[in-house]
């Protein structure tokens, strides 16, 4: 059997391929730029609303605005850039229309989607791919740049797609790692549950800090309002900065602060003040105090604590097996 390194020893990607990119979305005017800047031709993309529009204009200037079904005939390597709940009806669109040649690489950027959702591509004789970057996008210039830094979840029916989908994730500036076709839709929760609920974190962390420090200021100081990029966010920015950095550098013994050290009176301090300012900051608190106190297998009070009295007004003490010894944690924490 050929092994992953060989294969990607070898590039059966041509060096030069006929793009089309259907839509002209923020995810796929910036894979348009990449691939062009690789030496790949995007001669049409498919852009409906006034935002697409002006992002193929801007981005890819030299690429002709199609309709859908023609960028797809014309392409030797398609890029499906459309939100996941669109992708199947489009999908099942073209293959009805007889739109894809065969021979032709098919390629969707949804993160939950394996290359089973182009399945009716790939009975008309199209390389099915899946090829996701792990990377929020914006709109704006920085996500292109951002592709250089990114990974990429790569998914394909053989080795021959993986060694192209490699090849061309290689050729965009980022990391292919490979993603079993039964495993995307974990590795998609991973990443929404670890980006999208961070933003949340963030911008709630950010809305309490912006309460605790309204009022008059120290000469000089910043008022505080109610824009983002303000003095909330410059206090915080540092510390989450630093936490990120730390808990992706060494796992669960990144955690300190109140929760890690089983600090039941700070903790229940802590939800009084959520719950006067907002009660649904005090419940994201509670919860996520609650994940980081299980993964601290810190004080068992501070557990029941946040698991709140059962209906029969008891608590809810369970035989808890905690460790005697904490893992090893940065010296001070918040």
């Amino acid at each position: 059997m050929t092994s992953d390194k060989d294969v990607c020893g070898t590039d059966p990607a041509p060096a030069r391929l006929t793009v089309g990119i259907v839509s002209a979305g923020r995810v796929g005017s910036a894979l348009g730029v990449a691939l062009e800047r690789a030496g790949h031709v995007v001669f049409g993309v498919s852009a409906i609303s006034d935002a697409s529009v002006r992002r193929a204009t801007t981005r890819l200037p030299d690429s002709r605005i199609l309709p859908a079904e023609e960028v797809a005939a014309r392409s030797e390597l398609l890029i499906l850039a459309v939100p996941d709940s669109e992708l199947p009806g489009l999908v099942s669109g073209l293959a009805a229309a007889g739109a894809v040649r065969p021979g032709t690489i098919v390629v969707h950027t949804s993160g939950a989607n394996g290359v089973g959702v182009l399945a009716p591509l790939t009975a008309s004789g199209a390389l099915p791919l899946a090829i996701h970057p792990a990377m929020t996008f914006t709109g704006h210039d920085e996500d292109v740049a951002r592709l250089a830094n990114a990974c990429f979840g790569v998914t394909a029916a053989d080795d021959i797609g993986y060694a192209i989908a490699q090849s061309l994730v290689i050729e965009m500036g980022g990391e292919p790692v490979r993603v079993a076709e039964e495993n995307r839709t974990l590795y998609h929760a991973a990443l929404a549950h670890g980006s999208n609920h961070l933003v949340t974190l963030i911008v709630d962390a950010v809305e309490a800090l912006r309460a605790a420090l309204a009022g008059p200021g120290l000469l000089g100081q910043q008022s505080v309002d109610d824009q983002p990029n303000g003095l909330a966010e410059r206090v915080l920015a540092p510390l989450a900065s630093a936490a990120l950095d730390n808990a992706l550098r060494r796992g669960p013994a990144a955690l300190t602060g109140p929760v890690a050290r089983g600090d039941v009176a700070a903790v229940a301090a802590h939800l009084d003040a959520f719950e006067a300012l907002d009660p649904r900051l005090a419940a994201g608190y509670r919860a996520q105090s609650l994940r980081a106190a299980e993964r601290a297998r810190t004080n068992p009070d501070l557990i029941d604590l946040l698991e709140g009295p059962r209906p029969d007004g008891q608590g809810r003490r369970r035989q808890r097996s905690v460790t005697t010894e904490a893992p090893d944690r940065p010296e001070k924490g918040n």
